[in-house]
């Protein structure tokens, strides 16, 4: 399904402002932002080929601060598309490449511990993936990829942009539906009760580099977004998670991101991961009618970080 999204992408690369390469061992690799332009309209459809086509994303009016736009997502399969799919949770490493990874080939390779916890399981002769990068990755790269998913390199597409690009920065600010189920996972909640999920968050202006980069596109969904989640439990139980989700329920809240990730010199892996959440969420009851409301928008600290 991923593939079949991006098929008029890899068709008409120009159209998209990306440049398509075809490397020596047959991986066919699609810029969208490291050297290539890319834009808005490759970023909205990279956000799309992340949750494998059971998705959308769109470009909305943003009344807040920093910016006049926001980008919103929504899904009716948000398990599949946000967890099995969008998360980043897969960290490439190939000699000096680095680049975090996302897109449905992280269930092929299944190599986190989330992707075995939910369960999900694929058989595919094809992968496609999206990296998070500022290196286009080499063969060797793309071999090991390959062979992670148990596939030849020829039947593997990857889709890269650095998050200091207009295309980086709008695919990574259409995670707010994600980091919304991913806290509940943190939380033991039962995902599959979740049946849709509808997310907004402001689109930053493009960092001057990746480090900032990093930081304003956390800090759209830690202190900007709003998430609201259909979920087939009971509006009693609801009201009492809605009190955990948001972001504010951290001790880390409250400092510019790129603040908290250089205070743990860059290793996400010490930042207290209850942190990753929307600012805002609303969980609808599809058993009772109820809706129960927490968190908030952030306005001084989006300020603070987009300048």
């Amino acid at each position: 399904m991923a593939l079949a999204l991006a098929s008029e992408l890899l068709r008409e690369p120009q159209f998209w402002n990306a440049e398509r390469h075809q490397l020596e061992c047959g991986t066919t690799v699609c810029d969208l932002g490291i050297e290539a332009t890319g834009g808005l309209n490759a970023g909205r459809l990279l956000a799309e080929i992340c949750l494998s086509g059971l998705g959308t994303v769109s470009l909305e009016s943003w009344a807040g601060v920093g910016t006049s736009t926001a980008v919103a997502v929504a899904t009716d399969h948000p398990l599949f598309a946000c967890l099995g799919s969008q998360y980043a949770g897969w960290q490439i490493k190939q000699g000096k490449f680095f680049g975090m990874g996302s897109g449905p080939m992280r269930i092929l390779a299944a190599k986190e511990p989330l992707i075995g916890e939910l369960g999900i399981t694929d058989q595919n002769e094809v992968a496609v993936g999206i990296l998070e990068t500022a290196t286009m990755p080499t063969d060797e790269v793309c071999c090991a990829i390959a062979h992670d998913c148990d596939i030849s390199p020829k039947q593997l597409y990857l889709f890269v942009a650095k998050t200091a690009s207009l295309t980086g920065n709008l695919q990574i600010v259409a995670r707010s539906v994600e980091t919304a189920m991913h806290k509940l996972h943190a939380l033991e909640f039962d995902l599959s009760l979740v049946r849709s999920g509808r997310g907004v968050a402001p689109l930053p202006p493009v960092a001057k580099n990746d480090v900032q980069g990093i930081g304003r596109t956390n800090d759209a969904i830690l202190y900007g977004s709003s998430v609201t989640l259909w979920i087939d439990a009971p509006g009693e139980l609801l009201a009492e998670v809605a009190q955990k989700l948001p972001s504010r329920s951290s001790k880390e809240y409250g400092r510019p991101f790129e603040e908290i990730l250089q205070a743990v010199k860059f290793d996400f892996y010490q930042i207290d991961p209850l942190l990753f959440s929307p600012a805002e969420v609303h969980l609808v009851s599809l058993r009772d009618g109820t809706t129960s409301t927490a968190g908030r928008i952030d306005q001084e600290m989006l300020v603070q970080s987009f300048g």
